[in-house]
């Protein structure tokens, strides 16, 4: 998916009597090195982990074996459509504040799963109105009870679900001195709302944040 990504770089601009900083922007095309952030991950730490993980956990699920239930006019076994899965969202349980990239890395994790033919997501409007509406706190899904009533309302507004999808982004951070590493686990846990039986499936990365130098980052397979 081509993505034109919007940058505002700092240009400093000496007039006579008067100085002052001032900004301009440029469109990064596809292809171009992104920013690496100085202090904090960006979109170059975020985007191999969504892959990845979200690669894991489709790939297994799609090596499953396909059971035939129903039958068309010919009597020819159709294969069953694909799982519904409702993705509750993402918890930040790392170092930072993630501030915009959590709706990113929503958006972004729902979009991988829509285009693959293993899993349909519920809309994300559907599960917030749900929610609003059962008065259940994304966290006590987690309750058989709970998740049990969550599907039963969502089945009566017509949008039968089979799996619950958890989205965690965790970190660990290893100083010296004013030097520091900092590893990045995105995991995706996916819960089945009849059995409670659940599958996960991570991903990794390590950046490194040098003072006086530029960051740099290294993938941890």
């Amino acid at each position: 998916m081509l993505r034109r990504t919007f940058v505002a770089l700092p240009l400093v601009a000496c007039l006579a009597g008067c100085r002052g900083q001032r900004q301009f922007a440029r469109f990064v095309a596809p292809g171009d090195r992104l920013m690496m952030g100085s202090h904090q991950a960006g979109s170059e730490t975020f985007a191999p982990l969504v892959d990845e993980a979200v690669a894991k956990l489709l790939a297994r699920h799609a090596e499953a074996p396909v059971q035939q239930v129903s039958y068309d006019a010919e009597g020819r076994p159709l294969p069953c459509p694909p799982k519904r899965i409702c993705f509750v969202g993402v918890e930040n349980k790392s170092a930072e504040d993630i501030g915009d990239f959590k709706d990113e890395l929503y958006e972004v994790i729902d979009a991988r799963i829509l285009d693959s033919a293993v899993f349909a997501p519920l809309n994300r409007r559907f599960v917030e109105a749900g929610l609003r509406a059962t008065r259940i706190r994304p966290d006590e899904l987690c309750v058989p009870q709970r998740m049990r009533d969550f599907a039963a309302h969502l089945e009566r507004e017509g949008e039968p679900i089979d799996y619950l999808l958890y989205a965690t982004l965790t970190s660990g951070t290893t100083r010296e001195n004013r030097d520091y590493e900092r590893s990045y686990r995105l995991s995706l846990e996916l819960v089945d709302v009849r059995s409670g039986a659940y599958d996960k499936q991570s991903a990794d990365i390590t950046k490194g944040y040098h003072h006086s130098r530029l960051s740099r980052w290294r993938a941890s397979r």
